[in-house]
């Protein structure tokens, strides 16, 4: 199980770092959906010893949610605005690749006194975790386009989700399961606000609505 552990810290850094370095949104969506059918296997891996109902309702509604019905909607907004790649972002994706790294290296530094709380649970899940909340702050500050912020929005969510799962295991099912509901509401209403933005201005650079006259 720890080799499933691993494999998992290992996929959420390439997806983070992929993430940092791709222009084309599609790519960034699938990366950010893939992500999440990762992270929808972390409630079985966690609970490995005694896998309830619990567990397997949590992980079945990740990976439906995270890994189907977000990207569907992203994909759809992404038609509506016909729009294929981020242009011109604050930080070029070298730089922000390079970034990536020193978050990752910062992340490591700052979580290596945590105690892990099972046997199961791989020694960097704390690392990762803070790394994909940084990286996902990184992305909504850094880029121009309303669909790449409300991806690192979601990147965000994916590494509290990963610190929440493995952290607090005693949280009741429909809890859970209520806080993905409120996620897929705000990226239902993201999704609106991205076409509407479209419709009127004929763009999605969220950076251009600074311009707008009172």
């Amino acid at each position: 199980m720890n080799m499933l552990m691993e494999t998992v810290v290992v996929l959420l850094i390439l997806t983070n770092l992929m993430l940092l370095g791709t222009s084309r949104l599609f790519a960034c969506i699938r990366l950010v959906a893939f992500q999440g059918v990762v992270l929808g296997c972390l409630p079985v891996l966690v609970h490995s010893g005694h896998v309830g109902a619990r567990a397997v309702g949590l992980a079945v509604g990740t990976i439906l949610l995270k890994g189907v019905v977000f990207p569907r909607l992203l994909f759809r907004a992404l038609r509506e605005a016909n729009i294929r790649r981020e242009v011109d972002p604050f930080v070029g994706y070298s730089v922000s690749i390079f970034a990536g790294i020193l978050a990752l290296a910062v992340s490591i530094w700052t979580t290596r006194h945590l105690t892990i709380p099972g046997p199961g649970v791989s020694t960097l899940i704390f690392p990762v975790s803070l790394f994909t909340i940084l990286v996902g702050l990184f992305h909504i500050v850094s880029r121009r386009t309303a669909i790449s912020q409300v991806l690192g929005y979601l990147v965000l969510e994916n590494g509290i989700y990963t610190f929440a799962v493995v952290i607090v295991g005693e949280v009741p099912l429909m809890v859970e399961l209520g806080v993905l509901l409120d996620i897929y509401v705000a990226v239902f209403v993201m999704g609106i606000t991205i076409y509407h933005i479209n419709r009127e201005f004929d763009h999605i650079d969220a950076d251009q609505l600074d311009s707008l006259k009172g």
